[in-house]
């Protein structure tokens, strides 16, 4: 009998991907035999990069992870798990803050389906304080050297030009 592969999904804006959100790829794939990471398209939400700038982003910095994939998804987040063949979502959570919004969210999909299970990785001690939002108000006061300690070093180049065309 064959045995079905392990398949979670972490879903998130990754505008733009952090060390954080990396931490939570490197030790998620580590539990799961397949993890796709989902780039939400929220067109409400005024985003500093597009949809396929945000997966290539990714794609540029997973590349060592055999067992991760990106792709993006607009609407429910448990719709598109379940599309993935999962029913386990995975959610990075930095400090305590971040607990109530995620469960107040885990409630909701719950609600929408029962059948999704929600998984909560802590980010690591280095990254709880790392956010897109952080990211985005230091990056044009920042050297590469310091901005390095937040994001990957791929993504630098990339997120400097986009942060200076819209200045």
């Amino acid at each position: 009998m064959t045995k079905k592969p392990r398949v979670a999904v972490y879903t998130g804006s990754f505008d733009p991907v952090t060390l954080g959100h990396l931490n939570v790829i490197e030790r998620a794939s580590k539990l799961f035999d397949e993890l796709v990471v989902g780039v939400g398209i929220n067109t409400e939400k005024q985003s500093l990069f597009s949809p396929s700038e945000r997966v290539e982003l990714l794609e540029e910095v997973i590349g060592d992870f055999t067992n991760v994939r990106v792709a993006t998804f607009s609407g429910l987040a448990v719709s598109f798990v379940k599309s993935c063949g999962s029913q386990v979502m995975v959610r990075g959570v930095r400090p305590l803050t971040d607990i109530a919004g995620e469960f107040t969210m885990l409630m909701a999909n719950r609600q929408l389906d029962e059948d999704i299970e929600t998984v909560f990785l802590m980010a690591d001690e280095n990254y709880s304080h790392v956010s897109s939002s952080l990211i985005k108000q230091i990056v044009l006061l920042s050297n590469d050297e310091m901005l390095s300690r937040f994001v990957p070093k791929k993504i630098i180049g990339p997120l400097r030009k986009k942060m200076a065309d819209n200045a």
